[in-house]
């Protein structure tokens, strides 16, 4: 009969009604001019517990200077020429922000710039519809 007692305050004093916050957030566009101060930024929040970067190219140089930062969350950067690199980024994502796109070069008008941008934030969604679908998606992109 004490031992079931005790069985009992034992489990009661091991249950927990809060979860820990765990999620994972993706950022594609990661090496651009928006995407590394936000990578930096995402790094530094704790309710980030793993941070996934992908961008076309410098993906893991970013990856290792935001690792750096003294937090609990893991970072992975990919690149384009990684096998499976955006599947990998996207698989578990809770939130994927993209910051991807061009900047407006010398001549560019408006319409060319909107149909490059649509035609990255497409592929890019497009990937997250198919990997991560369930995520909250943030675009970032210009015009």
């Amino acid at each position: 009969m004490f031992a079931s007692r005790n069985a009992i305050k034992l489990a009661a004093r091991s249950f927990s009604t809060s979860v820990p916050s765990q999620s994972k957030v993706a950022v594609l566009g990661a090496a651009g001019g928006i995407g590394q101060p936000l990578s930096l930024l995402l790094k530094a929040n704790p309710r980030v517990t793993e941070l996934g970067l992908y961008d076309i190219v410098n993906t893991p140089g970013v990856a290792a200077d935001v690792g750096h930062i003294n937090t609990l969350s893991n970072v992975a950067g990919y690149t384009a020429k990684d096998a499976d690199g955006l599947k990998k980024t996207l698989e578990g994502a809770e939130l994927v922000v993209i910051p991807a796109g061009v900047p407006r070069k010398p001549g560019m008008t408006r319409d060319d710039l909107f149909n490059t941008n649509a035609g990255i934030v497409r592929d890019l969604a497009q990937a997250c519809a198919e990997h991560c679908p369930n995520a909250k998606l943030l675009i970032i992109s210009n015009p």
